[in-house]
């Protein structure tokens, strides 16, 4: 099991910049990979980036790519997500997931692909 919780939203002007943590707990850190999703009102949850086991692959959607990066800390059982020039329309409730099965594979992969959710994290962008 993992346990995955996140931190760091909050409210913040267009063209700045959040940290999103991930803290898991409960599984060595090489044994997941952790992926990003968004969701905003009204609208379905949307895949925003994902990192394997390793750190060594990341993959982000296209509305993301450029401004957001992910990383990991595996000492720390912590995965970041690091979030620049922020839009209004990046306004959401974050959530990070672990992958057990597949974790060595980069890439997109589908909501249901994720075996454990943290409770989310609220992200307002102004304009």
């Amino acid at each position: 099991q993992v346990q995955l919780i996140e931190s760091g939203g909050g409210l913040v002007q267009a063209g700045g910049s959040l940290r999103l943590s991930c803290a898991a707990s409960g599984r060595a850190a090489n044994n997941y990979a952790v992926g990003w999703f968004r969701q905003a009102p009204g609208k379905e949850r949307e895949f925003v980036g994902r990192i394997t086991w390793s750190g060594v692959s990341t993959f982000y959607a296209a509305s993301v790519k450029d401004r957001f990066t992910i990383s990991r800390d595996n000492f720390k059982n912590t995965v970041y997500l690091q979030m620049n020039n922020l839009k209004p329309e990046d306004t959401a409730v974050y959530y990070c997931a672990a992958d057990v099965r597949a974790y060595y594979r980069g890439g997109y992969r589908p909501d249901s692909d994720y075996d454990y959710w943290g409770q989310g994290t609220q992200v307002t962008v102004s304009s």
